[in-house]
């Protein structure tokens, strides 16, 4: 069975979109979600503004724990597409208007899923930061 006729069917289409969009979750929360909560927490363990080295390594150990799950769950996650769609490589997009009247349609290079993914959450933190530094962080000189 090749990949074409894995993704014909729309199922399964459904589903590795679906597994697409979890692992673009997971690897959006390297950046977010996993940082903030560690921080959040070692900010609830230290009872003073001047803080010992104790909450520091609750955040250290933390977010390296916290993204070695998540790394493996990704992989998990990249199986699954891989067990769904039969490769783990995204297809070639190429716009029309870039093709050559000679082209051959040969040997493409794609990228695999996993780097998409990583690439594509990387975007979107890089998006949000852009986002809450001007529309939610507000401004650091005081109000006189």
């Amino acid at each position: 069975m090749t990949a074409n006729t894995h993704t014909r069917n729309p199922g399964r289409a459904v589903a590795a979109g679906l597994v697409f969009l979890a692992m673009l979750l997971a690897a959006f929360s390297l950046w977010t979600a996993i940082p903030l909560s560690w921080v959040y927490i070692a900010s609830k363990v230290s009872h003073t503004q001047f803080p010992s080295g104790g909450p520091y390594a609750v955040v250290a150990v933390g977010i390296v724990s916290s993204v070695l799950i998540v790394a493996w769950l990704i992989g998990r996650l990249n199986n699954l597409y891989i067990r769904i769609t039969g490769t783990n490589r995204l297809a070639p997009i190429r716009p029309t208007w870039l093709k050559s009247m000679r082209d051959t349609g040969g040997l493409q290079s794609s990228i695999t899923v996993v780097e998409a993914v990583l690439m594509g959450s990387v975007m979107l933190a890089g998006l949000a930061l852009t986002l809450w530094f001007f529309l939610a962080a507000g401004s650091p000189i005081p109000n006189q």
